[in-house]
């Protein structure tokens, strides 16, 4: 394997993008109803740690589902909102390329996208054939047999950690149980230290956020080097896994046919996606199914009565959460799409969160309805060549947590509003105070 310093395999500099930039401007934007529709911009992350994205996105989609904003960093993106256009655009790599990122980037073309295109770019990143053979290289961990093989473990330990909750004390649910859970799945797929799996957390914590003061992180400075723990810590495994290798995912990467003989700063864009598909996606959902319930009280009674009900509760929660909000690709040519005319080298986000919330597919689409007969069309893995390689392991561990729940707890009861993830790509939850009673 070629390796690069890890020096090397993050770009220098202090560099923005243009969420960031955003995020410092963005505070107290007006609701929907007092902007112009060109003045709607879904990317301003306050809107989401407010919890206020639901009616700029039910404006856009009534008034304009295919909506410009132009900005001086990013150049021109589009935002898809109706799910039938979200899902075409997801499903056609051939005219809207993931090869210049998947979340909204630099200006494309730049010198510092073309710096973090080429250093580090996991398989999310990439078009047919490159994205096929690598993502090839780490599918069976989602097999059927090893999911099978997985239950036992993951039943277990949601047992224990349930079993460890106080009664009668407000605990942080975020922090108690989500992240704990996913974090001890997680080091179990990599083979990872389990008494350093949180350094896993932090990893997926930092590579999404916005620097801000008292934030996860402070500048981009800080990202980097703490990135670069990540790429040392690994580099010691892959060495490790070289010589006696196992059935994870480090081993699975270092030993792939399409991977082997990459180096450390792409196996290191591949590690991230899987950390960060492995842990905010599915702690955020389990987070927001207990919100949810909360927030939704006769569906919380309908599932208490019939336990069985958890199969469809499952696809539901993950429809109304959608703990990814979007995903960004690069227009190949001049094209049309829902009557507007999309240039080469557009960026179009494709938001899930908006999709998932269309009236025209899902009805009431803003209310938890855990008999909804449609549910299971939610976008919230995407759609084509990109859908969730992970996406039955999530529901695996969202069905054994719920049915371990309902066996053990009367209620779970939220004692205030969660503090939300201030990123309008990670739809999450960073506190959540509640309180059990057992049965």
């Amino acid at each position: 394997m070629s390796v690069t310093t890890t020096e090397d395999a993050l770009p220098a500099g202090e560099y923005q993008t243009p969420e960031q930039e955003m995020a410092e401007l963005g505070a107290g934007v007006p609701s929907a109803g007092e902007l112009s529709i060109e003045e709607i911009n879904p990317l301003n992350a306050h809107l989401f740690r407010e919890n206020r994205w639901q009616d700029h996105f039910a404006r856009l989609r009534r008034e304009d589902p295919v909506h410009l904003n132009e900005i001086e960093t990013a150049g021109r993106f589009w935002s898809l909102t109706k799910y039938d256009d979200v899902r075409a655009v997801d499903g056609d790599w051939q005219n809207f390329s993931s090869a210049q990122g998947m979340t909204l980037g630099l200006r494309v073309g730049s010198e510092q996208q073309q710096a973090l295109a080429g250093r580090i770019t996991p398989f999310i990143s990439m078009d047919p054939p490159e994205q096929t053979a690598q993502r090839k290289t780490v599918r069976g961990v989602s097999a059927p047999s090893n999911l099978r093989n997985l239950e036992p473990l993951i039943r277990e330990r949601t047992g224990k950690v349930l079993d460890s909750l106080p009664e009668g004390e407000t605990f942080d649910w975020v922090d108690t149980v989500s992240i704990e859970l996913t974090t001890l799945l997680l080091a179990t797929l990599f083979d990872f230290p389990l008494e350093d799996r949180r350094m896993l957390t932090r990893w997926s914590d930092i590579v999404f956020a916005i620097p801000q003061p008292g934030g996860v992180v402070e500048s981009q400075t800080q990202r980097r080097e703490e990135l670069m723990e990540c790429v040392t810590y690994f580099e010691r495994l892959w060495e490790e896994r070289r010589v006696n290798p196992g059935n994870d995912l480090v081993s699975m990467l270092v030993h792939g046919e399409a991977t082997k003989d990459m180096p450390t700063a792409a196996h290191l864009g591949n590690l991230l996606l899987l950390i960060v598909g492995g842990n905010d996606t599915t702690r955020n959902t389990m987070s927001g199914s207990v919100y949810g319930l909360n927030k939704f009280p006769d569906q919380y009674d309908k599932l208490t009565a019939n336990p069985d009900l958890v199969t469809k509760f499952v696809p539901e929660i993950l429809r109304w959460q959608t703990p990814l909000s979007y995903m960004r690709r690069t227009a190949t040519r001049d094209l049309e799409v829902g009557g507007k005319q999309i240039l080469k080298d557009d960026q179009v986000l494709m938001w899930y969160v908006s999709a998932n919330r269309d009236e025209e597919v899902f009805d009431k689409a803003d209310d938890l309805d855990i008999e909804r007969p449609n549910a299971d069309r939610h976008l919230a893995f995407g759609y084509g060549v990109h859908y969730c390689m992970g996406a039955r392991l999530a529901e695996l561990q969202m069905r054994v947590l719920w049915e371990e729940i309902l066996g053990r707890f009367e209620r779970i009861e939220i004692q205030a509003e969660p503090e939300r993830t201030f990123s309008s790509f990670v739809k999450g939850y960073t506190h959540l105070p509640v309180q059990v009673t057992r049965k």
